[in-house]
């Protein structure tokens, strides 16, 4: 499965799309992720940001082994952008190492 999270773009065909971190974490934890595009700005930062995912996967990976699936971001957002992509280098040496 492909996932899209993001509160305002149109899904893109082929992706099943979610609204906030903790749909996408559930499909996470069902193991049948395959590729995962986050956005960080969600219209609440009180109910999370795609950042909380990243956060996450972090912490399953280190603590659990668990296999994060291939990550991309789409925000707009040029500073929560490169602080995403920065998680998801974490993310990818920490699964690497593994």
């Amino acid at each position: 499965m492909r996932v899209f999270l993001d509160d305002e773009r149109p899904i893109p065909p082929g992706w099943h799309g979610v609204r906030w971190p903790e749909e996408a974490i559930a499909l996470l934890e069902g193991g049948e992720v395959e590729e995962l595009s986050l956005d960080h700005d969600l219209g609440d930062d009180a109910h999370g940001t795609g950042y909380d995912v990243l956060v996450w996967l972090e912490r399953a990976v280190a603590e659990r082994g668990f296999r994060p699936p291939r990550l991309h971001v789409h925000s707009a957002n040029p500073a929560a952008r490169e602080r995403m992509l920065a998680g998801i280098r974490a993310i990818e040496r920490l699964a690497g190492s593994r």
